[in-house]
């Protein structure tokens, strides 16, 4: 059955892998040993976003790349898709205190869901792929998965990370 995987690399990254052993996981290799042996992995579209140096972490951008690089260069089916971080400067209550308003600047991941959900979309219709893998959590995906299995007739399998364990994580 051709597969295609497609990953919500930030979400994957923060609800499973971050502060443990496998921050540097071989996406081949998981979706190998996770899905049935009938299913022919065709592509996985990695969608992410690239990291700013920050002054808590000014090396962040290095180890990103650094994994984007070595994920690259080992799963010759992978396919990066880039979203962007947009910064906005606001004023926040703090926690318990409604009245104390501070100034925080707030940086959000944005496209990745919206690339994600296009491409799902997209890849249905040219049809691609006979199974779809979605690795998300992210609610915004509903709609498009939901089109894709009711209109475009596909299967469509939901890896939910934070759900979904490691070994010793």
């Amino acid at each position: 059955m051709r597969t295609y995987i497609y990953v919500d690399g930030f979400n994957l990254y923060y609800r499973s892998l971050k502060n443990t052993p496998y921050r540097w996981l071989d996406l081949s290799a998981l979706f190998s040993n996770v899905l049935q042996s009938h299913h022919d992995i065709q592509k996985i579209k990695y969608f992410t976003a690239r990291v700013e140096s920050r002054e808590d972490d000014p090396k962040k951008p290095e180890r990103q790349n650094t994994y984007l690089r070595a994920l690259e260069a080992h799963c010759p089916n992978i396919e990066r898709i880039e979203g962007f971080f947009q910064s906005n400067k606001k004023r926040l209550p703090l926690d318990g205190q409604v009245e104390t308003k501070v100034r925080v600047l707030r940086t959000e991941e944005k496209g990745s869901d919206v690339n994600l959900a296009a491409h799902l979309l997209n890849d249905a219709w040219r049809d691609d792929y006979d199974c779809a893998v979605v690795v998300s959590n992210d609610s915004d995906l509903a709609t498009a998965m939901r089109l894709v299995k009711q209109e475009a007739n596909k299967v469509l399998g939901l890896l939910t990370p934070g759900v979904w364990k490691l070994p010793n994580n």
